[in-house]
This record gives structure tokens, sequence and C-alpha cells, in this order.
């Protein structure tokens, strides 16, 4: 079992940054893919950012490729989320996801944290 915790998010204007974390509990990450999903109101969870469980190989969603990074801690129980140039379009909540192999199906995911609300301002 893996519990994830995220953090970090919060209300920023648009052109700004915020960095998202993803903290495990109880184990270390090494042995799963994760995965950034988020969450607009009124709208379906969808992929943002996913990488395979040795944390080589990243993908990101088309609408934030160039603006996000996917990392991992070097203590390799965490995983962080970092977004800039942000815009409105971007408001949603933010949850992280592991899973066993890398995938842009939020199906494929086993473990879910609770999610972190980010917040763009016009």
């Amino acid at each position: 079992q893996v519990q994830l915790v995220e953090s970090g998010g919060g209300l920023v204007q648009a052109g700004g940054s915020l960095r998202l974390s993803c903290a495990a509990s109880g184990r270390t990450l090494s042995r799963y893919a994760m995965g950034w999903f988020r969450q607009a109101p009124g709208k379906e969870r969808e992929f943002v950012a996913g990488d395979e469980p040795s944390g080589v190989s990243t993908n990101y969603a088309d609408s934030v490729k160039g603006r996000f990074t996917m990392s991992r801690g070097n203590a390799k129980s965490t995983v962080y989320l970092q977004m800039n140039s942000l815009k409105p379009e971007d408001t949603a909540a933010y949850y992280c996801a592991a899973a066993f192999y890398g995938s842009t199906s939020r199906d494929r995911y086993n473990y879910w944290g609770q999610g972190t609300q980010v917040t763009v301002s016009s």
C-alpha cells in the first residue's frame, strides 16, 4: 500500500510558477511509475505528466509540454511537478498517482493522493 500526499498548490497569477510535491509514506517510489493528473470543475480527470519506474523517461500532455517538468527527488520517495508559465486554463485540482507501469490512462494507476488545488488568475 502506498499513501501519497500532494502539496504546493495555491493561487498564482498567469505567467507565474508553482512547484507541486508528492510525498510517499511507507515506502520508496522506485518500483512505481508515477503520474500527475488534473481535474477542473465539470471536466474529467486528465493526464498531465508521467514516467516509468526508472524515472528516466517522462511523458507530457501536449497542453503542458515545454512548461511543466516532472522529476523525482534524490530520496526516491518524492515526486515533483514544476509548473512554469501558468495559464488560467491550468486551474484544476492536481493529483499524483502511482502505477506498476507507465501509462497516460488514469485507470492504470493504483494509488492516488488527495489532490492539491491550483488556481491561476488572469
